[in-house]
């Protein structure tokens, strides 16, 4: 948080107005006290201007970078910060990079979750208005959206191979909704979710109005019978020998 700045003109208006255009900002970007009204004298003598402080207001991006700094220093670790901010989707994404960005990513991105939700939390902290936190390293996130999309259709050729149900590993909301996009074009299956968090999952089902039009297949009794019919000739031949 910036140090408080005195500032003084005729009247507390003109006092703001001048801080702004000294401090190159907006009247939403600030706070202000109003130290002392301006007084009038009796014809013009001894009056006196009015006199307020100000500072910039913190933004979202130092409350961010402030915490990281802390964070990262505590797990001694060298980390570079980056970010860019989409006014319009009121997202701030930020990108980490470093030597041992393992460690940020942990199993299944668990720690970098965790330090996305952290992070937003502080963000968003006695905030006027939400700004949503992306946190991502070494091209993470999409690797693993892709690694998801490809167990997705995998599983659900499986379904529709079986008929059987597939459920699927926890996974955390942002996770449960790409599945759920994946499949969504696939006619032949069906996706909800069951449980409660942090163990929801994905369950994946055969849609039966559509599993007519699936392909059939030759299931284990039907080649089970296919072996017994081929040992019938070597019985006969037997019988001929006798």
């Amino acid at each position: 948080m910036e140090d408080w700045k005195e500032f003084s003109a005729k009247t507390a208006d003109e006092a703001l107005t001048n801080a702004l255009i000294q401090l190159e900002t907006s009247s939403d970007q600030i706070e202000y006290e109003v130290i002392e009204e301006e007084k009038s004298g009796v014809f013009g003598l001894f009056s006196k201007p009015a006199r307020i402080r100000v500072r910039k207001k913190e933004q979202v991006v130092d409350r961010v970078y402030d915490f990281l700094k802390r964070t990262f220093d505590a797990m001694h670790i060298d980390v570079a910060i980056s970010h860019e901010m989409d006014e319009i989707e009121s997202t701030l994404s930020i990108e980490l990079k470093g030597n041992d960005m393992g460690m940020l990513i942990g199993k299944r991105g668990q720690t970098l979750d965790s330090l996305q939700y952290l992070t937003s939390l502080v963000a968003n902290k006695n905030s006027d208005k939400y700004v949503k936190i992306k946190i991502d390293t070494e091209n993470y996130r999409q690797r693993r959206k892709e690694t998801i999309e490809n167990l997705a259709k995998n599983m659900a050729n499986k379904v529709k191979k079986t008929g059987r149900p597939a459920f699927l590993e926890p996974m955390n909301p942002y996770e449960r909704r790409i599945i759920h996009a994946a499949l969504q074009p696939d006619k032949y299956v069906d996706t909800h979710s069951e449980g409660d968090e942090p163990h929801r999952k994905v369950v994946i089902t055969l849609n039966r109005e559509f599993a007519s039009e699936l392909p059939q297949r030759n299931n284990y009794r039907k080649k089970n019978n296919y072996s017994r019919d081929r040992r019938k000739p070597y019985a006969n031949r037997e019988q001929k020998r006798d």
